[in-house]
């Protein structure tokens, strides 16, 4: 990577030197068009050597082309689950792995002389939380529980970033602060509510992934914060960046800029809204901004030392990953290692294993579930869904893919018929259903509506830009019209969001559900089906049993009505469910201390018998219900369980996570007294209860 710097030493190129020095040298040699150019995605500073960082989308995988990409060069790369799918493993170290893997083809890409392209600053993950099914990008966050999405955004930021004490692999860019999550109108609607949900709950997991996991990057959301654009609120410099420590990359959403003006009506003219992003601490915008900040320099709305200061942030992201100097541990990828990662086996074997841990069961009546290889003869596979597999908008190309028919064919190979059957049309679905052992019927949601920007035919579709019209799924009439051929009816549901499934629910034997967009979907599908791999996927969301038991969509504050936390509505699923082809008994449950302190922990520990046929996985999770009575998820365990075992399983409870904000204090201070600890397999079925006492 020599080859890309300037012939001539500067001080910013070495690394020994304290590194605001090295940002002020660097600052010192540039003219005012270097410095606004400073403020684009592309910072590159050819005639000192410095190559932009770049920039790429990963959610579920590197983006380099694909549905919202194909404008680009196209280079497949790996693809993993949906985002939503990968929280529903409930394992911070396979998501860490995955983000990881993610990072490092970003890495390959942007350094390999067959490419030299892609970007180190990777939009990823989304830290909004899923807190009404209706959103239209559901399946880009990690669900509704402030707790869990803020360890698994900690997670993947450092997996991202990888371990180096000085170095990055790529830096990870978190979206959107703050409370982003309806679509339609986000270009001007306002989401409001109070300093306590703003702590506890929409912002609680950009906190931890600054604070804990050492993301130094974020996007600014479209929307207003109580009647502020989030792009120029003052929560930016006030609490993410004295608060928090966020000293890099603060970004505006694509378009942002321009909003601020068409739309929020916030401001006359695009240079006033470029001076407010940049006296906010924006110092990285997605649209055609270069004109509005000169001609805000021009009219003294801000001043050559405004933009000085929001570039150090800039610069600061270059340090940590290794592009004002040679001293990264990470330039050997791509040169060194010349085999392209999305091909190597270990690759692929880690986004099947993915895929099936993602997997939840909903229901497997008669434990007709698992399918044995040796018993069937004859399956009728059907539905839309079975012979594909789906990209979302930021997923990127595939470098191959498996469908559901592609695994039922590689599990079973020539020794059982398998009949396709897309549709019902001239009775082919029922006649399929009639003539075979067991039927499985493949429906869902089309994560990009099948349609362009802005559309989604279908009400029950969502996307970016498209809030969902309906939770109920119209290709539900294919699966009764099969059941009613075949009472042996297994209903695969591909979907990136709750469905009302109700009627599904009531009468068919089996459900599985699984996420779109892994290229090992049909493989991790197979496993679970045949039995090679136990489910245990918990799902992250409440499951809604109608769309009247939401309250309006633009109503932010959840406590009236919304997440397992304050429903009053019993759900078709609740958050936390999700079944095993095996049974699990809990006994025993104790503390290792019962006085607990804020900067102190307790061990929770319980005894996990697998009481069923099976070894299996068991996702123990810990709720804490204090003095308002509320139960929130505190901790989390997905741990591996053998036939006629029993193991202890021990979590820790720390103080400082049962810690609430105190608006007077203006600070998270543990509340004295006593909680209710209540351990279970979901948020609706809790198993065993005790108590703690909390001093100061």
């Amino acid at each position: 990577m020599g080859e890309i710097f300037a012939q001539k030493t500067y001080p910013f190129q070495n690394p020994k030197l304290d590194d605001e020095k090295r940002i002020d040298n660097l600052i010192s040699l540039l003219t005012i068009e270097e410095k606004i150019n400073c403020l684009s995605t592309n910072l590159a500073i050819p005639r000192l050597g410095i190559r932009s960082s770049g920039n790429s989308e990963g959610l579920h995988g590197l983006t380099q082309g694909g549905p919202g990409f194909n404008r680009f060069p196209v280079t497949p790369t790996t693809q993993f689950p949906q985002a939503i799918g990968l929280a529903q493993m409930w394992d911070e170290e396979l998501l860490r792995q995955v983000a990881a893997q993610q990072a490092y083809e970003a890495r390959y890409i942007y350094q390999s002389p067959k490419y030299y392209r892609a970007g180190l600053v990777v939009w990823g993950p989304n830290a909004d939380l899923g807190r009404d099914p209706r959103w239209g990008r559901t399946e880009e966050c990690y669900g509704e529980d402030p707790f869990l999405t803020s360890r698994l955004v900690t997670s993947f930021v450092k997996g991202m970033q990888g371990d180096n004490p000085r170095y990055w692999m790529v830096a990870s860019l978190m979206k959107h602060f703050l409370s982003n999550s309806n679509e339609n109108g986000r270009t001007f609607t306002s989401s409001n509510y109070d300093e306590i949900l703003f702590r506890e709950y929409y912002s609680y997991p950009f906190f931890k992934g600054i604070t804990e996991g050492g993301s130094r990057a974020f996007m600014a959301a479209y929307n207003a914060y109580n009647g502020i654009p989030c792009a120029v609120h003052p929560i930016l410099k006030n609490v993410a960046v004295k608060e928090w420590g966020q000293n890099g990359i603060i970004s505006t959403d694509g378009g942002g800029l321009r909003t601020l003006v068409t739309d929020h009506k916030y401001f006359k003219t695009l240079e006033e809204a470029a001076a407010a992003c940049i006296h906010a601490g924006i110092n990285m915008f997605l649209d055609d901004y270069k004109e509005a900040v000169k001609n805000a320099l021009k009219h003294q709305l801000i001043t050559e030392k405004d933009i000085d200061t929001v570039i150090r942030g800039r610069f600061r992201v270059l340090l940590r990953l290794g592009l004002l100097d040679n001293g990264s541990p990470y330039n050997g990828i791509g040169v060194k290692d010349t085999i392209d990662p999305w091909t190597k086996p270990e690759t692929k074997a880690l986004v099947r294993k993915v895929t099936s841990k993602s997997i939840v069961l909903l229901k497997n009546e008669g434990e007709l579930l698992p399918l044995d290889k040796n018993q069937i003869r004859s399956v009728a596979l059907i539905g839309p869904y079975a012979d594909k597999v789906l990209q979302d908008w930021y997923g990127g190309e595939y470098p191959y893919q498996v469908s559901i028919l592609d695994g039922l064919k590689n599990a079973l190979g020539n020794k059982v018929k398998i009949t396709f059957a897309k549709s019902n049309k001239i009775d082919s679905a029922v006649v399929a259903a009639r003539s075979s052992d067991v039927a499985i019927v493949c429906i869902g949601n089309h994560p990009t509506g099948n349609a362009g920007w802005e559309k989604a035919p279908v009400a029950s579709d969502g996307k970016e830009a498209v809030d969902r019209q309906a939770i109920s799924l119209e290709l539900e009439d294919l699966v009764k019209v099969v059941y009613q051929a075949n009472p042996r009816t297994i209903l695969v549901l591909t979907s990136s969001f709750p469905f009302a499934i109700n009627w599904s629910q009531e009468h068919l034997p089996a459900i599985l559900q699984v996420t779109h967009s892994s290229q090992e979907l049909g493989n991790g599908v197979a496993d679970v089906l045949f039995g090679d791999v136990n489910p245990a996927g918990r799902l992250v969301q409440t499951w809604p049993s109608s769309i009247d038991d939401l309250p309006p969509m633009l109503d932010y504050d959840i406590r009236h009505g919304r997440t397992y936390m304050y429903t009053s509505k019993a759900p078709l699923y609740p958050f936390g469910f999700g079944l095993s082809y095996t049974q699990f008994r809990y006994a025993n449950l104790r503390l290792n201390k019962n006085i607990l302190c804020q900067n102190e922990k307790t061990e929770v520990l319980v005894d996990i018998t697998n009481i069923g046929k099976r070894d299996g996985e068991e996702v123990v999770q810990i709720y804490v219900k204090g003095k308002d009575g509320v139960q929130r998820l505190k901790a989390f365990k997905r741990t591996t369980v053998e036939c006629g075992k029993t193991i202890t399983v021990s979590l820790d409870l720390w103080g400082e996570d049962l810690a609430q904000w105190d608006k007077d204090a203006g600070c998270f201070t543990i509340q004295t007294g006593e909680v209710e600890i209540l351990v279970g397999a979901s948020s609706a079925d809790i198993r065993l209860t005790t108590k703690l006492n909390i001093l100061k």
